[in-house]
C-alpha cells in the first residue's frame, strides 16, 4: 500500500481515490463516534476528502497515511462539535433515553481527552495490534500500554460512578 501513497503523494488522482476507499469504513466509524448522525458523518467524509487531497504532498510518511487521515478526521470533527457547542457536553437525547451499558460506554468515550480517545478508537473500534498503534504514533510500545490501562481504567472509573459495568 505504500506504494500506492506514494503515487498518490506525487499527483496520481486514481491513486488517491483507491486510498479513499481502502480507508473509508474507518473514516466513516470513527466519524461516527464522534458526530453521531449520517449527514455530519457524510459531511465530514467529504471535507477530509478535499483537504487530504490538497494536502496530499505534505505526507512525510507514507506508512502513516492513515493515521494522517484519522488526524484530519479528528480536527474536523472537534471543530464541528465546538462549533455545534457539543464538544464534551452531554447530548440531551442520550439524557432522556433509557441509560443503556453501551450509551454509557459511549459518553465514557467522548469524555477523555481527544488523544486517549484516539487510542482506544486505533485499539478496540480500528483492531489494531499495540505494535502498530506504537508504529503509526511512533511511540514506544510500552507507552501504548500504560496509556491504555490509564485510560481503560478512567472509564472503568466513568462507568461505576454512572452504574455501568465494564
Amino acid at each position: 500500500m505504500e506504494h500506492l501513497v506514494r503515487k498518490a503523494i506525487t499527483g496520481d488522482d486514481d491513486a488517491f481515490l483507491q486510498l479513499m476507499q481502502i480507508h473509508r469504513d474507518v473514516l466513516y466509524k470513527t466519524a461516527f463516534i464522534y458526530l453521531k448522525n449520517e449527514h455530519d458523518v457524510l459531511e465530514a467524509l467529504q471535507e477530509v476528502t478535499f483537504r487530504a487531497y490538497t494536502k496530499r504532498h505534505q505526507v512525510k510518511e507514507p506508512s502513516f497515511f492513515q493515521t494522517w487521515l484519522v488526524r484530519i478526521l479528528l480536527n474536523y470533527c472537534m471543530d464541528t462539535l465546538k462549533k455545534q457547542g457539543n464538544l464534551f457536553s452531554l447530548n440531551e437525547d442520550v439524557e432522556k433515553e433509557q441509560h443503556s451499558s453501551n450509551q454509557d460506554l459511549m459518553l465514557a468515550l467522548r469524555e477523555l481527552p481527544s488523544a486517549q480517545r484516539e487510542l482506544i478508537h486505533l485499539k478496540y473500534f480500528n483492531d489494531l495490534k499495540v505494535s502498530e498503534i506504537a508504529r503509526r504514533l511512533q511511540i514506544p510500545e510500552g507507552t501504548v500500554k500504560s496509556r491504555l490501562h490509564h485510560t481503560l481504567k478512567k472509564i472503568r472509573v466513568f462507568m461505576g460512578e454512572r452504574g455501568g459495568d465494564v
